[in-house]
């Protein structure tokens, strides 16, 4: 198998731009691949005096978005074609601007083409050019959840883009898991979802341990001083890089990108000193403490837009070998479940951002909520 080396122009701190620069294999790409898909328009909304699930307020906040296309209404006034698309743990919205993903649904002709559908990418509270606690209250900034990111996507869909109802939303990773909160909570705003990697259960045994102990490894370094740092610490950024690391990686696609000891080796100091270059204590604390209290599995009947929902097999974060995923989807009454077997398409927990490995489920589900009444 060829694997084109992906080069990041700029590292950031986000989970599958991490992934892509720690495995070359996850980007089998063109070397220079043409762009198919039009520029997004980026913006701005700023909510004021938000609510926390902790009791804690801001008097301001701003979530950035990236949107393409154009929304269209019927003749009722309900937007027709509008998509939402949710990043990841220390994700943002343009992680989806590359051509594993907007390559293959974007352009024309394609999936979701961007001349047809209303595209709407955000970054989630926390994370890339929305408000977190990186830029000025460190660990005094509310302690957000997922009920909190949900609550504050729709209103960024609904009072700041002008969308009253989404043909799909489409999660990957904790937007997966947003994806199902999104299906209890606002039950007629959607036609369809498609969760990609994700359990719709409460974060427990091993998902659970090994976000304690990111957590805890952060806030016991010395350095973080209880997030009053003034330079990042150290040992908080090698334990967050440690389990970005495999929590992330592909057995099969470790093997072959690093086959011998001294590959590995080398391997792991260069993608550890990119990673501790650009990661953020707080920020990365947060976003992996936000999970703390996600826990959809009581209300799973009470969906009633279609469901996709897929993982895979060799995802070390959501394992088959649990079961859950087969056992939960038989709950939701428009609900279909995939695995997708290991092979040379699949990349572990990163198999949600190609979109080869899974648009004929799309297309499917596209196809079969097309006309949801």
């Amino acid at each position: 198998m060829n694997h084109t080396p992906h080069t990041l122009a700029s590292l950031c701190a986000a989970f599958f731009i991490l992934l892509l620069a720690a495995f070359p294999s996850l980007a089998q790409t063109p070397a220079n691949p043409q762009q198919n898909w039009p520029a997004p328009l980026e913006g701005d909304y700023t909510v004021r005096d938000f609510h926390f699930q902790s009791g804690e307020t801001l008097s301001e906040l701003r979530l950035h978005y990236r949107t393409l296309g154009k929304p269209l209404k019927d003749a009722t006034g309900r937007t027709t074609n509008a998509v939402l698309i949710l990043h990841g743990t220390g994700g943002r919205g343009d992680n989806f601007l590359q051509p594993i993903f907007a390559g293959t649904l974007f352009g024309p002709g394609q999936l979701l083409d961007a001349s047809k559908y209303f595209l709407i990418l955000p970054d989630n509270i926390g994370h890339g050019k929305s408000s977190k606690p990186s830029d000025a209250l460190h660990a005094r900034f509310p302690r957000y959840e997922y009920a909190d990111m949900v609550a504050l996507q729709h209103e960024l869909v609904e009072k700041g883009l002008g969308v009253n109802h989404l043909r799909l939303i489409l999660g990957t990773s904790m937007g997966c898991m947003h994806s199902w909160v999104w299906g209890e909570t606002y039950t007629d705003f959607m036609d369809a979802l498609m969760p990609l990697a994700c359990l719709p259960v409460q974060i427990a045994g091993r998902n659970r341990i090994w976000r304690k102990m990111v957590i805890e490894g952060i806030r016991q370094d010395p350095g973080w001083k209880n997030g009053d740092y003034n330079v990042e610490p150290r040992s908080a950024l090698e334990i967050s890089a440690d389990f970005l690391i495999i929590a992330g990686g592909a057995p099969l696609h470790m093997q072959e990108d690093f086959p011998t000891r001294d590959a590995a080796d080398k391997y792991l100091a260069a993608t550890m000193a990119r990673f501790t270059s650009t990661l953020d204590a707080n920020d990365f604390l947060y976003a992996v403490d936000s999970s703390r209290n996600y826990d959809p599995s009581a209300k799973l009947e009470t969906i009633k837009a279609r469901v996709m929902y897929i993982n895979s097999a060799d995802d070390f974060i959501n394992p088959p070998e649990l079961g859950i995923a087969e056992r939960e989807i038989k709950r939701v009454k428009h609900g279909q479940f995939v695995l997708l077997p290991v092979s040379e398409q699949t990349f572990g927990h990163g198999t949600h951002t190609h979109a080869a490995s899974w648009q004929t489920y799309l297309q499917q589900l596209l196809a079969e909520s097309a006309n949801p009444n």
